[in-house]
């Protein structure tokens, strides 16, 4: 089995151009499953941003922490932070439930119709 490559060799050769896996091979088996997958969003980040991450990761969330390892101010962390979150979509923490899951509830009296209502619109 050739040794697979580095992740950031296939960054370096895309230069941030889009880009689509079509064949995927599971390492410690003879199984390849193609179609047209999308990168993760973090993988999809520039070098430089995706080791930003990392270390952010790393230190816990300390912009201090960030700040002595980049050797940069509190400012400088923030707004590449700012640039980086504008870059993802982020998942909605707090969807709308299915309609017809608040129906089923209401349904079993689980809930009031007024809560039933609010929840169809989103606003409980």
């Amino acid at each position: 089995m050739p040794k697979a490559k580095d992740w950031q060799e296939l960054t370096q050769l895309t230069q941030g151009a889009p880009l689509i896996v079509e064949r995927v091979r599971l390492a410690d088996r003879d199984i390849a499953i193609e179609g047209a997958f999308e990168l993760p969003q973090l993988a999809r980040l520039p070098l430089d941003d995706q080791i930003f991450i990392a270390a952010f990761v790393k230190s816990h969330g300390s912009i201090k922490e960030m700040e002595q390892v980049f050797g940069v101010s509190y400012p400088t962390i923030k707004a590449r932070l700012n640039r980086i979150a504008a870059a993802l979509q982020f998942v909605d923490t707090n969807p709308t439930p299915p309609r017809s899951d608040v129906l089923d509830r209401l349904n079993r009296g689980e809930i009031t119709a007024a809560a039933a209502i609010a929840e169809l619109e989103g606003k409980s």
